[in-house]
């Protein structure tokens, strides 16, 4: 099935559910205690489990469109360091020098030719590789080859570098991506060119991903943004395996209603999010930009930190495409923070309060259902 063929059949699917008054469903309703998101313990180890053994997208390749280009990074207190080689070939690794461990690179992105150590000047090179030492004639002899950075698994795929938290732990992202591989491929996220980029404070991990998942809030939460486009409860759900892809309908489903099918514009009255299990969506909501977003979960099981990434089609060269993608930047900001953030963290509040012993996941949200479900699985040794 071509890709056109693929957008047309998601779109007579949400435009069915849109005449119905319906959406897909999971087949029942899904309860899930309270403790899966308040535990200490338990938000450890799924930590250690999930996002410290597994492939996690921790940017995007066109941030490092060049060799020497790097960015660095804390993650769950690892601290990353990923680097384009002169090759062109992305790797990662842990921001610490062989001597003593001090941070190579402050937080951020920039380029480099050197990676020089600030305490003692060991310095490395874009491969990790231990280049010099200061004053190595007085410090003594030293096997160079055994001293570079400490590599972490890296691969790109897709327009996304993918990393695992943990030394020594393989990566194979194509047996982990599966069939979402040529999903996510299909959004060319190499072509894009990056508009702004910002970190939000947000509610726990769960909470916060809860919300990427079911657009059973657009209409009371969303209306005057993203709401204002969307059918709010109108869901077309895929599964990839732990990934997922959403497909909302547009307030425009209606117009289909007299056109005939033939002379459908495939794609343009649906909405796709791609979620990449653990942590990352990838939303579509207009043709010419895209959302990406990573969601981190903090060191308490009440606190998150998201990184927002602004995406359009073309270089907005003129005052009038400017302001176009000024506006979609600053429409997903308000939704996501001072509408499902601020909304989140209402619901940390009441997680505390006693107010519920779990929470009941309704058959309209499939997405969040399989969402639990998959770290359910995970935590129980099924890393299918």
């Amino acid at each position: 099935m071509s890709r056109e063929d693929e957008m047309r059949e998601l779109t007579r699917r949400a435009y069915a559910h849109y005449c119905a008054g319906t959406t897909d469903q999971a087949p029942s309703t899904m309860a899930i205690e309270i403790d899966a998101y308040l535990d200490p313990a338990r938000y450890q180890r799924e930590l250690d489990r999930i996002f410290r053994r597994l492939p996690l997208a921790l940017a995007l390749g066109i941030e490092l469109p060049n060799a020497g280009d790097y960015r660095a990074m804390k993650v769950l207190d690892v601290p990353v360091l990923i680097v384009r080689g002169k090759d062109g070939v992305a790797r990662a690794f842990l921001n610490a020098c062989r001597h003593r461990g001090a941070r190579l690179c402050a937080p951020g992105s920039g380029h480099a030719r050197v990676f020089t150590c600030p305490y003692h000047a060991w310095a490395y090179n874009e491969r990790g590789e231990l280049l010099s030492r200061y004053a190595a004639e007085t410090f003594g002899d030293v096997d160079h080859a055994a001293l570079g950075l400490t590599p972490l698994a890296c691969a790109e795929r897709a327009g996304l570098i993918y990393v695992m938290l943990t030394p020594d732990l393989a990566l194979d992202v194509d047996a982990w991506l599966g069939e979402f591989a040529p999903e996510l491929a299909t959004l060319k996220l190499d072509e894009w060119t990056i508009f702004e980029q910002r970190e939000l404070p947000g509610p726990g991990w769960k909470v916060a991903l809860d919300g990427y998942l079911e657009a059973y809030h657009h209409n009371s939460l969303h209306g005057k943004t993203v709401g204002k486009m969307t059918v709010g409860n109108l869901l077309v759900l895929d599964t990839f395996g732990p990934h997922q892809r959403l497909t909302f309908g547009r307030k425009t489903l209606g117009e289909l209603q007299h056109q005939a099918e033939a002379d459908w514009d495939a794609g343009k009255h649906i909405r796709l999010i791609h979620n990449c299990f653990p942590n990352l969506s990838v939303s579509g909501i207009l043709g010419d930009h895209c959302l990406v977003s990573q969601i981190f979960p903090g060191p308490t099981p009440d606190t998150t930190l998201t990184r927002q990434t602004v995406l359009v089609a073309q270089p907005p060269l003129t005052d009038e495409a400017r302001a176009a993608s000024q506006l979609f930047s600053d429409m997903v900001l308000q939704a996501v923070r001072d509408e499902d953030y601020v909304v989140g963290a209402t619901i940390q509040e009441g997680l505390q309060s006693g107010a519920n012993r779990e929470f009941l996941f309704g058959r309209n949200e499939p997405a969040v259902q399989n969402y639990h479900r998959t770290v359910a699985r995970l935590m129980a040794g099924d890393a299918r």
